[in-house]
């Protein structure tokens, strides 16, 4: 992913990897690249997910991890041009605090085909991560409007007063979360319904608790946004959806021949 390049040039996404020749949720992953190359304008190349999983088996990457096993202990960015160049980068996870702080900034103004995929231009995202560690803040959350529509490197949940868990619209901008995608129906099951809201200020100083989500990150806390202390950091929410996540994290590991 070359920064400030042509939106339409690429689609890309950060997926958790054991190391090895195992990626987690691999079909939603490949699934949301069709969805988001198709808004982009370009079909991904044939057999692109045999492609990936090839170029997956002939890396070599011998760091040791460094995070606990609440998260992957790697991440591969896939990336795959318009002109079905395809790409893999692979990193160490990282570790996070116990209880996250964010900023808010304003989120990025693209048209209605770009917003919500994750294409070519991701400039502003990564000037939004770069401005919350000036700011000694782990994540920036974007705003439009005094309603935040994602997080820099994550997805924002919170648990209403009304016991329901919010999450941005993807009609407004929200990338569609994978690690929504797969815990979702456990914490229905788990008596916590999920639904997506307009997640404005008022709706977050009056919440329970907030979290956050990402294939990396797995499950943090959020506690504080732009100084001001949200709810009960570490709760029922992160505590029921910790749970369900640290399932997935067990079981949802696939290799090519589990997309058969």
């Amino acid at each position: 992913m070359s920064v400030g390049s042509d939106p339409y040039s690429e689609a890309w996404s950060t997926i958790a990897w054991d190391g090895k020749n195992k990626l987690l949720a691999a079909n939603l992953h490949f699934d949301r690249f069709e969805r988001h190359s198709r808004r982009l304008g370009f079909d991904l190349p044939n057999d692109f997910s045999k492609k990936v999983f090839t170029q997956l088996s002939g890396m070599k990457f011998s760091e040791s991890p460094i995070v606990t096993s609440q998260q992957p202990p790697y991440l591969v960015k896939v990336g795959v041009t318009s002109k079905g160049e395809i790409s893999l980068i692979p990193r160490i996870n990282k570790p996070w605090p116990d209880i996250l702080t964010a900023i808010t900034v304003a989120a990025p103004q693209w048209n209605s085909k770009i917003r919500g995929t994750k294409h070519g231009d991701w400039k502003p995202y990564l000037d939004a991560r770069d401005l919350a560690l000036e700011n000694n803040a782990d994540i920036s959350l974007l705003v439009e409007n005094e309603v935040v529509i994602d997080g820099d490197r994550c997805m924002p949940i919170l648990l209403d007063i009304d016991g329901f868990a919010y999450h941005p619209r993807i009609d407004e901008g929200a990338l569609d979360s994978i690690t929504l995608e797969q815990i979702k129906n456990d914490l229905e099951k788990a008596g916590i319904p999920v639904r997506p809201a307009r997640i404005t200020i008022p709706l977050i100083l009056r919440a329970k608790e907030m979290i956050v989500i990402g294939s990396g990150m797995g499950i943090q806390s959020l506690g504080f946004i732009d100084g001001r202390k949200i709810g009960t950091p570490r709760g029922k929410l992160y505590d029921v959806t910790m749970s369900c996540w640290l399932e997935k994290l067990s079981s949802a590991w696939q290799t090519l021949e589990d997309l058969s």
